[in-house]
């Protein structure tokens, strides 16, 4: 990294000492806190924005692998499957459209978890689920504490708590395709220590079949966390301190190359034996460092240090997009390509081979005064992506690939692309009185981008360096009203901002909005009703490009600006729970309606007022449903639809309907029965009425969601 970069580092450092060590003695301290956002479900039902909290208790009943299918049931969140099992996901929330979740701040226990959430902020790495505890969705204002996305939402992920005593679990399933998970951790205390092991392990088959070949999208990932915790015992101050410690392999035959929609509506799960060679190699590891002193009996400081490193290389076949749209339109030529009975000379494989770190330091001082409670913050952050990708040449010769060459990168494929990132934030939760509530937030961003791009292989001859930066001030300011017990009015209006990343040119803006909510909730006994309306008005609409998520004007990378646009919306919650008998109900369902569509025609891009922006359903809805019984039977309903959605502006007006997905509706039925006190047994039934439909069309073709899956497995409590 730059040396100017390293020598902020290292200052921050030592004034986060000096500040620190300044109060040598310390009180007695609790195990380390967990890094949430929010809270549980209480603290969300009553935050000055909306948000949501998925528990550690739904992830757990409903047997949850697949973050797509958790936060379908999440209103205003937006979810483009790609490949059915969660491994790449692609998230959207109100105005931040979908395409690799790189229009929200995602992070795990408060740290940025995007391989370069400045300079690359496409999420190809993602944590894995089954290690989560939970996940915290938080929209609004309220988000502007976090960043650096901050138009639609933020995720975060609370992994595996430090046990409060000693003990763990040890969790297996297994499907009838052989796809094994197994998850185990056990921790707990010592005296002023705290300690956490675990590890998730999957392999297995995926569920698609490739044709002239005995692959079908083998799947096998490793993931490794330690945590290890400290707490004061002296009488003064408390203090904690945590070290969490990460590493995990992941080894996927996955593609890009979807299906023709002849093919698809022939059988979904076939993949062309064209994508045999294709396979997704990644590492990622991670070290964060946190610190929690309290200073005063009315102020706490909090200081992480972090650093991610991630390294993949996704070898695929290159440009098949040209053959499904060619046999889409009906020529047999490309059609017989695809099926492996025409030769084709020259087919390029590349390797997608990129490698990021992402590291930096943040300090936040909370402050109770008065009525007030303050947060001031300052981060130092810096990230790169160094992309090095050769692409090996293939002939297609009687329905086999016979290797020819590889070729070395040129500039597009040889490139180092780097951001310096100052971020200052100052926020006022403020109680004016028994009923008001209101919150002040400010945020200011700092960016310096460039991108190089070398001639030659040794990256002596540079061809051309972009530089750019941003500096931009996001206020937002919401409130809560009680108006009695069981009625609460909220709203609130913030700027957005979302980074172009490295490579856009300077003269080119990034992409703002001032986005608006409102709403109204109700609580009584076990109901609880929240309905909210939000409105998003962007100046200049912009998508970012990629091989995964082609822009709509067809580029695979920068950016497509689109121009003026409105996303508007509304999204409610209902939750409740019943007695029956010896049994108890519980019931949540939600529901999104969103209008996201081009408010200005625009004559340099062709788009027109009412066309509407690619990747966002006008109609979600989820039903979760249980019988829980006090013998240790319990039972579980889920229910998820998800609207048809535009793969690429203005669908609606294009002359086929190859331009965007279909409608879809799951149904997912879960059975647990607690053998003992420590042991339950459960079954799952995914996707219980084998409805498959295309769920993307990006990258490369119609793909499809997974088709019913029978998943067995077994818990025990340590």
């Amino acid at each position: 990294m730059r040396t100017n970069s390293e020598a902020k580092l290292t200052g921050f450092f030592s004034f986060v000492f000096l500040i620190f060590n300044s109060h040598a003695v310390f009180a007695q301290a609790p195990a380390v806190e967990e890094f949430v956002i929010i809270g549980g479900r209480d603290a969300v039902r009553q935050l000055p924005g909306s948000g949501a909290v998925v528990t550690a208790e739904q992830i757990s009943n409903e047997v949850a692998s697949d973050i797509n299918q958790l936060l379908k049931t999440v209103p205003g969140i937006y979810i483009r499957e790609e490949e059915g099992l969660g491994l790449r996901p692609n998230i959207g929330i109100r105005g931040a459209t979908s395409e690799r979740s790189s229009r929200i701040t995602l992070m795990e226990d408060g740290v940025m978890m995007a391989p370069a959430p400045y300079s690359a902020p496409e999420a190809y790495y993602f944590p894995t689920l089954q290690r989560q505890a939970g996940i915290e969705v938080l929209k609004g204002a309220p988000l502007l504490r976090y960043g650096p996305q901050t138009t639609g939402g933020v995720i975060n992920l609370v992994s595996t708590p430090i046990p409060r005593v000693n003990g763990g679990k040890l969790r297996v399933t297994t499907d009838q395709r052989g796809l094994t998970d197994v998850h185990s951790f056990y921790g707990g205390q010592l005296e002023q220590l705290s300690y956490l092991f675990e590890t998730v392990q999957r392999h297995g088959s995926g569920f698609k079949d490739i044709d002239r070949s005995d692959g079908d999208g083998e799947v096998a990932i490793e993931d490794y966390v330690v945590k290890l915790g400290w707490s004061s015992d002296s009488t003064e101050r408390a203090q904690r301190l945590q070290l969490k410690l990460q590493y995990s392999e992941e080894n996927s035959e996955e593609t890009y190359l979807g299906l023709s929609d002849r093919d698809f509506n022939a059988n979904p799960n076939r993949r062309y034996g064209l994508t045999d060679p294709d396979e997704m190699r990644n590492r990622h590891s991670s070290v964060h460092l946190s610190y929690q002193i309290e200073l005063t009996d009315s102020l706490k400081a909090t200081a992480i240090a972090y650093q991610n490193k991630f390294k993949r290389d996704w070898f695929k076949l290159s440009g098949g997009s040209s053959f499904i749209n060619a046999a889409n339109g009906g020529e047999t030529e490309a059609q017989e390509i695809l099926n492996g009975t025409r030769d084709v000379l020259d087919l390029g494989y590349k390797h997608n081979n990129r490698s990021y770190i992402s590291r930096g330091v943040e300090v936040n001082f909370n402050y109770n005064w008065s009525n007030h409670n303050l947060e001031l913050g300052l981060r130092l952050h810096d990230d790169e992506v160094d992309r090095f990708q050769p692409v090996e040449r293939f002939d297609q010769l009687a329905g086999q690939l016979v290797f020819r060459q590889v070729a070395m990168p040129g500039s597009s494929d040889n490139r180092l692309g780097t951001s310096d990132a100052t971020s200052l934030w100052l926020v006022d939760n403020w109680q004016a009185n028994d009923a008001l509530r209101i919150t002040a937030a400010l945020r200011y961003e700092d960016i310096d981008s460039r991108e190089v791009r070398y001639d030659n292989l040794v990256r002596t001859e540079i061809s051309r360096v972009t530089p750019s930066d941003a500096r931009v001030w996001q206020p937002g300011l919401s409130f809560t009203y009680d108006l009695d017990q069981s009625w609460q009015l909220l709203g609130g209006v913030h700027r957005g901002f979302s980074p172009l990343g490295a490579g856009a040119a300077d003269r080119d803006d990034p992409e703002t909005s001032t986005n608006y909510e409102a709403g109204v909730r109700f609580r009584h006994d076990s109901w609880f009703l929240e309905t909210v309306g939000f409105y998003s008005d962007f100046s200049d609409k912009t998508e970012n490009c990629s091989v995964a998520s082609p822009c709509s004007n067809g580029a695979d990378i920068g950016s497509y600006k689109t121009g003026e646009a409105i996303i508007a919306g509304l999204e409610f919650q209902a939750s409740t729970l019943f007695s029956w008998g010896r049994a108890m109900i519980p019931i949540d369902f939600t529901y999104t309606w969103t209008d996201a569509e081009i408010s200005r025609d625009n004559p340099v891009t062709g788009v027109e007022k009412g066309d509407l922006l690619k990747d966002v359903p006008e109609h979600l809805y989820s039903l979760r449903a249980g019988m829980e019984f006090s013998g240790g039977l319990n039972n579980y309903l889920v229910l998820k639809y998800v609207d048809e959605q535009c793969a690429r502006v203005s669908c609606n007006r294009a002359s086929t309907g190859l331009q965007e997905t279909d409608d879809l509706l799951v149904v997912d039925l879960v059975s647990r029965y607690s053998v003992t006190d420590n042991l339950d047994l459960f079954a799952k039934i995914e996707n219980l009425t084998d409805q498959q439909q295309i769920i993307s069309r990006n990258p490369d073709g119609a793909r499809p969601n997974k088709p019913r899956t029978i998943v067995l497995g077994m818990e025990v409590r340590l």
